[in-house]
């Protein structure tokens, strides 16, 4: 269906940015929202933020909110993932759904994932 890869992680000192991307490809009419996720050694997969793939409406995690930015470029088919401000507890495996899920923030209501992006980000 929709093929999703990530790139831009990558290893970063405290305090420091990165930038994700997800780039899309294939049939995307069974997608209307992105959502980036992640997760670490031993943790649950955890949301982070999704973006309306047709309309405009973005999602955060509370912890979220402030530091990391999600947008799009439509001409792209791609999704961007901007993390500011990062620290340490942000060390996972980031990854990048798409699906038409009723909770943005459920992982098991999306339907396609990507491989994932290392970001380690060091004290």
């Amino acid at each position: 269906q929709v093929q999703l890869v990530e790139s831009g992680g990558g290893l970063v000192q405290a305090g420091g940015s990165l930038r994700l991307s997800c780039a899309a490809s294939g049939r995307t009419f069974g997608t209307n929202i992105v959502g980036w996720f992640r997760q670490a050694p031993g943790k649950e997969r955890e949301f982070v933020a999704a973006i309306a793939w047709t309309g405009y409406s973005t999602f955060y995690a509370n912890s979220m909110k402030g530091r990391f930015t999600i947008s799009r470029d439509n001409a792209k088919n791609t999704v961007y993932l901007q993390m500011n401000s990062l620290k340490p507890d942000d060390t996972a495996t980031y990854y990048c759904a798409a699906g038409r899920p009723s909770d943005a923030g459920a992982p098991r209501q999306y339907d396609s994932w990507g491989q994932g992006t290392q970001v380690t980000v060091s004290s």
